[in-house]
């Protein structure tokens, strides 16, 4: 079984248009844990309602808001997750119907997998949040428009889909396209290097750092591109303060590994 370890944090009615769109999808051989870093009770009501109307098995992890660790509560997530492959998601982000199908036609053992997003803009992005339910068909009526209007960045993924093969395949650890908001692996594999690295706090790199300690375990990476795209509702930038200190030590554990 896939678990669908969905990390959230105080933006309920995106989280709402995410959990509508996991209920539509074409596969349904999975359980969501949502990974909650401390939002307050409006976070919890979209949730219990969604269990109210969705016969989907929804487990609920909460912490006390004390900043930014969403290195924790995922790791509370992966212990708690009842599936034998992990796939990682943000409550930022909304899955196409197929998501969860490709994402396992994907998984192989002694491999991760690192999907891709398509980045909308705000004015789609509040448009999308006034809807009183997620449809993925409704929103791809002029899709070339969209793409145009610079309403989404990208048009061909949400239309081609590319099977799986050797051309997936990273051939050595590169930090592009490492993106926390949609990734997998198999839950053996993330327990194997003790998850995600809690003393990393604050945004950034938490999920570079993840991959390449994957990969030094000797797992693979494939690209989950032309298959797996999540939309990525905007946002404000959030406070990257921390994120130079996170890079630097991940380049430091990059670099002890090279010597």
């Amino acid at each position: 079984m896939i678990s669908i370890l969905l990390a959230t944090y105080n933006w309920p009615q995106a989280l709402k248009l995410c959990l509508e769109s996991l209920a539509s999808q074409t596969d349904r051989q999975f359980e969501i844990i949502i990974a909650d870093d401390g939002s307050t009770e409006s976070t919890k009501q979209v949730i219990e309602s969604f269990k109210i109307s969705h016969d989907i098995a929804i487990t609920h992890l909460w912490q006390e808001d004390q900043g930014f660790r969403k290195t924790k509560i995922l790791n509370a997530a992966i212990a708690a997750a009842l599936g034998n492959y992990l796939v990682f998601l943000d409550g930022d982000c909304i899955v196409q119907p197929d998501f969860v199908a490709n994402h396992r036609a994907l998984a192989q053992k002694g491999y991760l997998v690192t999907g891709s997003r398509i980045l909308l803009n705000e004015k789609l992005t509040r448009q999308l949040l006034d809807w009183p339910q997620w449809s993925f068909q409704k929103f791809s009526l002029g899709l070339v428009g969209k793409r145009l209007s610079g309403e989404i960045n990208k048009y061909w993924p949400l239309k081609i889909k590319l099977g799986d093969g050797s051309w997936r395949d990273y051939k050595k650890f590169v930090w592009r396209r490492i993106k926390g908001c949609n990734m997998a692996c198999w839950k053996a594999d993330a327990e194997a290097i003790n998850g995600f690295d809690e003393t990393m706090t604050g945004w950034g790199h938490e999920d570079a750092d993840f991959v390449f300690r994957l990969q030094r375990h000797h797992i693979q990476r494939k690209s989950g591109s032309w298959s797996t795209e999540v939309l990525h509702l905007f946002h404000k930038i959030n406070d990257q303060s921390n994120a130079a200190e996170n890079a630097r030590r991940v380049r430091e554990k990059i670099l002890a590994k090279a010597i």
